[in-house]
């Protein structure tokens, strides 16, 4: 199925995907954040470090458990309605939701209702980002020209290390004042500011247009009547494979950013400004990363650059995580930086590789699927880190093997995927 669109169309589009997703990101990165360095002393208050810290991140997980409802509810609307109207109900939930959680009290004012109505804001969040990113990628690379279908793809990608330099930037400004004025409102402000971004995201994407390939479908009557059940009954081995390809640049991620900002500070006693950098850096880097690596994946293929990209970040997991244990701050942050560049390389691709897999008229909800499978488990991936090393006694290397794993799987992903895609001609063409 062939429609036209000009490219300027394309371009719009594809702005306006990656706003929404940088501000879907910001919000929900800066949940893992404060789960690192406030969530632990403020709501799940504890004179046990590893009980407190296993609390925050148990709240943390909870909006990855979340997200495959979302990707339900909003998949099948997608697929039904339209991909446009559900990604405007995404980016106004997420962004209310998450100034919501500037305004909460802490354990110490309202007791133990504090925790349970942090989660259950969690909770909202994850329902909102499971609809969000499939439904961003999916209109993008609906609208994208058949030759360049790469690089659209990865515009949405490209609000993930957005989100993470304004989550991590935010937290950053707010870390230089006074531990006291931090514990009492500082970090509440990158929450808050949450409201005016909202704004701004919805004036772009309320700008947006409807997907040319759904308005096909919609037009020839071709839609899926129970698409989420469709995806289950027809492409079960493309969701699998899906989520597999889209594990590292998820769980990866929270485990070298999340992760190691709790390590970094609670075990071997380094400044939280010191981790935040790291990040900043490794955020910095990434989007480099993903616009190289969206153009690769039109020259050789979304599934072989997910399966270089798996390699290589297996390789790189037991240096990155010896410069950490250094604690020198040059190699902390070339550490962090070397660790998400490498499993950015998957991430690059994931759009591209994760639309190529299912048809148009289960793409939303079959894109959305398989990456918040990939995102349940990766929201336990700091959960499961902060167990391992506590089971090896504080010692990184059974980290590092739990990244090996992990980098492993979307390899081999990356290699299935190019033999079941069932939409590679299932393109939008320019005229």
């Amino acid at each position: 199925m062939a429609v036209t669109v000009t490219e300027a169309e394309a371009r719009k589009v594809a702005l306006g995907a990656f706003v929404g997703t940088a501000l879907e990101w910001y919000d929900f990165f800066l949940f893992g954040t404060a789960a690192s360095l406030v969530f632990n002393r403020l709501y799940f208050a504890s004179d046990d470090v590893v009980v407190a810290t296993a609390g925050a991140f148990a709240s943390f997980a909870v909006g990855f458990l979340a997200r495959p409802l979302g990707a339900v509810v909003f998949g099948h609307l997608g697929d039904r309605i339209g991909r446009r109207k559900c990604l405007i109900v995404t980016v106004s939930m997420i962004g209310f939701v998450t100034g919501a959680i500037g305004l909460l009290p802490t354990y110490f004012t309202i007791g133990v209702a504090a925790p349970i109505l942090l989660t259950l804001l969690r909770l909202l969040q994850g329902v909102a980002v499971g609809g969000e990113w499939g439904g961003a990628v999916t209109l993008a690379v609906e609208h994208a020209p058949k030759e360049r279908r790469g690089r659209y793809a990865a515009m949405p990608q490209l609000g993930s290390p957005i989100g993470t330099l304004l989550s991590s930037g935010a937290f950053l400004l707010v870390s230089l004042l006074p531990s006291e004025s931090f514990d009492s409102w500082g970090w509440r402000l990158p929450f808050l500011a949450a409201f005016p971004l909202l704004y701004i995201a919805l004036w772009i994407r309320r700008r947006v247009e409807e997907s040319p390939l759904f308005e096909q479908l919609l037009k020839e009557d071709e839609l899926a009547s129970s698409p989420v059940v469709d995806v289950f009954r027809t492409t079960f081995p493309q969701l699998l494979v899906g989520a597999g390809s889209a594990l590292l640049g998820i769980g990866g991620f929270y485990l070298i950013t999340t992760f190691v900002i709790s390590y970094g500070t609670a075990n071997l006693g380094m400044p939280r400004s010191l981790l935040l950098t790291a990040t900043l850096v490794a955020a910095a880097v990434e989007i480099v990363v993903l616009v190289v690596g969206g153009r690769m994946a039109e020259r050789f293929g979304a599934g072989h650059i997910t399966l270089i990209g798996g390699v290589i970040s297996a390789l790189v997991a037991f240096p990155t995580f010896w410069m950490i244990d250094t604690t020198n701050p040059a190699l902390v942050i070339i550490g962090v930086t070397l660790a998400v560049a490498c499993l950015s390389i998957p991430y690059a691709v994931s759009g591209a590789l994760l639309t190529d897999l299912f048809p148009a008229r289960l793409r939303y909800s079959g894109v959305a699927l398989a990456s918040n499978v990939a995102g349940v488990v990766s929201g336990f991936v700091p959960l499961l880190a902060t167990a391992l090393l506590a089971a090896s006694g504080g010692r990184s290397w059974s980290v590092a093997l739990l990244l090996i794993v992990i980098a492993l799987i979307t390899a081999g992903a990356g290699a299935l995927a190019p033999r079941i895609s069932l939409s590679r001609d299932e393109v939008v063409s320019r005229g």
